[in-house]
């Protein structure tokens, strides 16, 4: 099969998956807290040199370049706007940091705000993962004890009760955070507390998906249109090679 249609097929395949990645981003532009995600392509050593067969940089004929590569996907976590909701349970993280949740024995982080009450009074996410405080343990509101309120400090008060402090928690860096579904960060590190003097939040508000729409739709129709140029020159070059080949058999 001649080189050019390795390098078409494989452009084609960089898009589609690069499509992915930006639908996944529209999908969840009403996501609660969401982080997109970047698809990081790059340039593609010819197959000698990506086989180790040949050193790159000498301009022979195994050095002509071999197309373009995904590299990786990568997670982009500025943050998203404060939206007003008014609900109590809904809180918003302003700065950095992150909620610390408990999903079955493991903990996890999320950017996700828009907890619960359950019937006896533990705060949970939508999906049910109970909220931690500071002290790694759950936040309960004592449903009996009155009326109760999140402080900007992330302090959970309630005149009848103990004051718990959310845990607002962050990694060492951003790029130890590996995305582990509905919205939560896994991590193999120890995430730290943040300082007390930048703990920032603001109930009854959300921080909305840091996904702008118009960017992605333009992200989305420039891949299509590349996903499109790919299978055209592929299929371009099997007609050049199927009527030289007819030739050849006229022959």
């Amino acid at each position: 099969m001649p080189y050019g249609m390795y390098i078409s097929a494989e452009g084609a395949t960089v898009q589609s998956r690069r499509l992915e990645v930006i639908a996944n981003n529209l999908a969840n532009v009403d996501t609660v807290g969401f982080k997109r995600e970047l698809a990081i392509c790059q340039a593609r050593y010819a197959e000698a040199v990506q086989m180790g067969l040949q050193p790159p940089g000498l301009g022979t004929i195994e050095d002509v370049g071999g197309g373009v590569e995904m590299r990786q996907t990568i997670t982009d976590f500025s943050p998203g706007t404060l939206r007003k909701t008014d609900v109590p349970t809904d809180v918003g993280i302003e700065g950095d940091g992150f909620f610390l949740v408990q999903k079955n024995d493991q903990q996890y982080l999320t950017r996700a705000g828009n907890f619960r009450l359950t019937a006896d009074g533990r705060l949970v996410t939508q999906q049910g993962y109970e909220v931690l405080s500071d002290a790694r343990t759950p936040v309960v509101i004592n449903p009996a004890a009155g009326p109760w309120q999140i402080t900007p400090e992330g302090r959970v008060s309630q005149a009848g009760g103990a004051a718990q402090n959310l845990a607002i928690v962050k990694p060492a860096q951003a790029a130890e955070l590996v995305k582990a579904g509905e919205n939560l960060f896994r991590t193999n590190g120890t995430p730290q507390p943040v300082a007390a003097e930048q703990r920032r939040v603001a109930a009854g508000y959300l921080e909305t998906a840091a996904v702008r729409p118009t960017l992605e739709m333009t992200a989305l129709i420039e891949a299509s249109r590349l996903f499109e140029a790919n299978v055209n020159l592929l299929r371009a070059q099997d007609q050049m090679l199927g009527g030289l080949i007819s030739r050849m058999l006229r022959v």
